[in-house]
């Protein structure tokens, strides 16, 4: 797996469970991908699919332009704040984003609005503490 710096999105990430039982997760589905596990940096894109896309609609919030990209794309993601970085897998369909328009999260004067990506526990404790539940994100390719 690679991940590069090419810019793809900014914007919101929280994280979710998936997969087998995992830290603070119980077990659950293996998402939209059917391999998504709560241990491995992985990854929810809004638009993995037209069906995935018609759930979550980022359109709703103003978000349009975000790229498709399938099950088993990589992605870079790197924490605002902290510069923190972790490369992930695309393995699920999210975040709902229209559930949460213009939700907003600041740092050094910068702010991300709207969820665009949700990371597993593992992926999101590797730039941010689980506790805090949402972090400013770069997405890159």
């Amino acid at each position: 797996m690679a991940c590069s710096t090419t810019p793809l999105w900014a914007g919101e990430t929280t994280w979710f469970c998936c997969g087998a039982a995992w830290g603070p997760c119980g077990s659950a589905g293996g998402g939209a991908c059917g391999n998504c596990s709560s241990a491995a940096n992985h990854a929810a894109w809004p638009n993995t699919s037209q069906a995935c896309w018609d759930i979550t609609r980022p359109d709703l919030c103003g978000e349009t332009g975000i790229v498709r990209r399938g099950c088993g794309s990589v992605m870079n993601v790197r924490h605002q704040c902290s510069g923190a970085t972790v490369c992930v897998t695309v393995a699920d369909c999210g975040p709902r984003t229209k559930s949460f328009c213009g939700e907003q999260i600041c740092c050094g004067g910068t702010c991300r609005v709207n969820r665009v990506l949700d990371l597993t526990p593992a992926a999101f404790s590797a730039i941010g503490s689980l506790s805090s539940g949402l972090l400013p994100v770069v997405i890159t390719e």
